[in-house]
């Protein structure tokens, strides 16, 4: 997520020479570079234009303080105006009505079905909503058969009538249920097309006029770029909506559609998601999205995933176990366990400062960390429990059993002794940071 766009503007950073203050001269060549970076990452060359020359407009004349580089100042001021251009406030749905209605748009193929599944979850688990999902796209075939097993899954009610073809009336059938049932959350999923077309639009606008929803929420796939962008304008100009879902924000998008849609539709980006899980979602900063854009790390959101996954008896526990020097691998496999429920590792690690634009592809392999996980779930009870056990044999046995090799069972069993030796060095002090830090680190792939 955004990786190129933040190597091409910290290289234009680091391209600004000069001492006490920024002139057009010193700033020219480095605002070009900027522009240059965002235009690659899709962004719109009208708003690219205009980024720029807000940012030279505050920085001409700016003093340097003795402490700060020119460079540094400059990403002060991008930050600022990367910030505002993505909305500056977060946003979020406003429960004004009980129940609130949401309603959910967007082209075939954005994730929007799955999205509406992933918001109910948010709702019940972190808001302690009592939600109801509706299926009101009647065209694709799996559509509702996809909804009620997301529904299932995350234990949410799902709505659905499979003999009635009238979107309208399936979504007036299921409010009245939603307040019978005491709903506090309606969640309308409604069909999306391969193209923007007339039948969807007025079909949409329809369910608009009779249901009258609190919320209508636009949900666009971010790895469109500008596509995205210009889906949104005509939709916003038939919906009038109120926030952007931008989703599959982890896979190989550039940033343009995140950049750029809030100053086309003028509606704030209200939540992102990042990943197939139904937690895979986030509430969308602008300001911690700058953060992350221009290497700065997230500290607050890693902050808030490892919160979620802390289970303090089980720190006790593990804190118990260590001090008696009695960590084995069952702990090890559970803490690796509790560390990709956050999300994934490399997505993790761009939250921390300094560790963003460091990252690139090859630097953290995932696939490691499924190889730990094989070779620990190859050994016996005994085995996990009295890493002390395992033999030359049983290495064999392991390699063998994981289809890994015997030099990676060899590496494994070593650096979790070093991780023994050092959690007992430190067991009275912060044992669980050194534990996160050195999980954090294990994986070397082959």
């Amino acid at each position: 997520m955004f990786d190129s766009l933040s190597e091409k503007l910290e290289r234009a950073f680091k391209m600004l020479k000069g001492q006490g203050k920024i002139t057009e001269i010193n700033i020219s060549e480095t605002l070009k570079e900027i522009r240059r970076a965002l235009i690659d990452a899709d962004v719109n060359y009208k708003i690219a234009k205009e980024f720029t020359e807000r940012v030279k407009e505050k920085a001409i004349g700016r003093s340097v303080l003795t402490a700060v580089s020119p460079g540094q100042l400059m990403v002060k001021i991008c930050h600022e105006e990367l910030a505002d251009l993505m909305g500056n406030q977060e946003s979020t749905v406003a429960l004004t009505a009980n129940p609130t209605i949401i309603l959910m748009s967007g082209l075939q193929g954005s994730g929007k079905t799955t999205f509406s599944a992933k918001l109910a979850n948010y709702f019940k688990n972190k808001k302690g909503k009592k939600p109801l999902l509706v299926a009101c796209d009647v065209y694709r075939p799996a559509a509702i058969q996809q909804l009620k097993t997301l529904g299932g899954q995350l234990d949410v009610e799902v709505y659905s009538d499979e003999n009635e073809k009238n979107p309208v009336k399936i979504a007036q059938a299921a409010i009245k249920q939603a307040r019978l049932n005491e709903n506090t959350v309606v969640i309308i999923d409604t069909a999306g097309r391969l193209a923007v077309d007339e039948q969807m639009m007025n079909e949409i606008a329809e369910l608009k006029k009779v249901i009258n929803p609190q919320e209508i929420l636009f949900v666009v796939d971010s790895m469109t770029g500008q596509d995205a962008v210009n889906t949104a304008k005509a939709f916003n100009d038939r919906l009038d909506f109120n926030g952007v879902v931008l989703t599959k924000l982890d896979g190989d998008t550039r940033g343009g559609a995140a950049l750029s849609i809030k100053s086309v539709v003028n509606k704030p980006i209200k939540f992102v998601g990042t990943g197939e899980k139904p937690d895979a979602m986030d509430v969308f900063y602008p300001a911690r999205m700058a953060d992350r854009i221009l290497g700065m790390g997230d500290i607050v959101s890693f902050v808030e995933k490892a919160q979620e996954q802390f289970d303090v008896e089980e720190a006790k526990k593990l804190q118990k176990k260590i001090a008696k020097n009695q960590f084995d691998f069952n702990d090890f496999l559970a803490q690796l366990q509790q560390i990709k429920k956050m999300g994934g590792v490399k997505d993790i690690a761009s939250m921390l400062p300094g560790m963003g634009n460091s990252i690139k592809e090859g630097d953290i392999d995932e696939k490691s960390f499924k190889q730990i996980e094989a070779i620990i779930q190859s050994m016996t009870p005994e085995e996990r429990a009295k890493p002390e056990t395992i033999n030359g044999s049983r290495r064999k046995r392991l390699a063998s059993g994981s289809g890994t090799n015997i030099q990676d069972v060899n590496r494994l069993i070593k650096q979790f002794e070093d991780m023994q030796k050092m959690m007992k060095m430190f067991s009275n002090k912060s044992a669980m940071a050194g534990l996160m830090q050195r999980m954090g680190k294990m994986p070397h792939g082959r």
